[in-house]
Formats: structure tokens, sequence, C-alpha cells
């Protein structure tokens, strides 16, 4: 069993959100470990206004509970004001595998072994497989459910003027900041199934 958190630090006016992902994996003798669901056990979005140095303190605590060490798998938004907050947390030494993840408008991930580029519309195209699959789970009971789900709802395409499209909530002027959590918790599971680049501890 791991956990894998997704974590989006948001904007000025959206809020930060924290998804805790539970991969379930079935194992065979003939194929090994295959991913076989993943749960959402956690969803928080953070009060605006938070200090960053408490969002992180509270990460750090959240990774060093009896259930979650030495069984996690963290992903920030690295976007924009995410570079410094990603320093930050890996000061605390937070004894687990941490990927910064800069979210694109491109066609194309990279990597260069500590930091992803990944284009927007894989991470919302690879959470909606996921629930097109039955394969991720969300528990009615989380105080955030109801959002996450209209925040699923609202996610579409948008062609700005300029011709760039924009794929979210946000691109019709909601949030998605929960959908952003959720989709980097899938996209860091699914990490040991393709084994795209190589991980630091930290």
């Amino acid at each position: 069993m791991q956990y894998n958190i997704g974590l989006d630090l948001g904007k000025r006016r959206d809020h930060a959100a924290l998804a805790v992902i539970e991969r379930i994996d079935h194992h065979s003798a003939y194929t090994g470990s295959t991913m076989n669901s993943l749960n959402v056990v956690l969803l928080e979005r953070i009060p605006l206004g938070t200090p960053y140095t408490v969002l992180v303190a509270a990460v750090r605590n959240l990774l060093q509970s009896d259930e979650l060490r030495g069984r996690s798998a963290l992903a920030v938004d690295a976007t924009g004001v995410g570079g410094p907050v990603v320093d930050m947390l890996r000061r605390c030494q937070l004894g687990c595998d941490l990927s910064a993840v800069t979210i694109t408008a491109g066609e194309h991930e990279s990597t260069n072994g500590y930091e992803y580029s990944v284009p927007k519309q894989d991470l919302i195209s690879g959470l909606q497989v996921h629930l097109e699959l039955g394969q991720l789970r969300i528990a009615k009971s989380l105080k955030q459910c109801g959002s996450l789900v209209r925040e699923l709802a609202d996610v579409r395409m948008a062609t700005r003027n300029s011709g760039r499209v924009r794929i979210g909530a946000d691109a019709c002027g909601e949030h998605d900041d929960l959908v952003i959590a959720v989709a980097l918790g899938c996209w860091r599971a699914r990490r040991r199934e393709n084994h795209f680049g190589t991980h630091r501890l930290v």
C-alpha cells in the first residue's frame, strides 16, 4: 500500500488544496504488482491567506504520521510561486519522494530527474481515465467530496482570443484546485507503472 499526495498551491485568489490518494495494488505471479485502484482518503482545501510556512509544516506533520510515514510520495505544483515552496519542503527533510511538477500548456512531458514539466491536459485526462475505468474512488464522507464532484463537472476546454486552449474548471471562471490536487496524486501514483525518470528522497 502506498500513499500519493498531490499538493496544488493555488494562486492569490485560489485556495491551495491537498489530496491523499491510497494506491491499492493487485499481485499476480504472472504480471507482478499492478495498480488495481486509487482511493481518495483525504481531501482538504486550505483557507485563503494561509502562510506557506504553515502549509509546509502541516504537510510535514501529515507525512510523519504513523499511517503515512515511509509509505508516501509527494507531487507538488511548482508552477509560479511553487518553486520556493518546493525548496522549503525539501529543506524539511520529509523522508519521502518529492516530485516538483510545473504544469504547462504544452503537449509533452519532460524531466531532468528531479523536476517535471507536465501538460495540464495530461493531468486532467489521466484523472478522467481513472474515473471512466472505475479505478478512482472518492469517499463520500470527505468534507470536500461535493466540491470536488462539482469541479470535475466543470472541467472543460476553453479557447482564448490568442488561440491558446485553457483546460480546467478555472477556464470557465470556476476553481479547480481540488481537481489539480487529486490529478497530481494520481499522476504520482502512476510513476511506479512507467518508471519515468528517477526520484529523490528528501
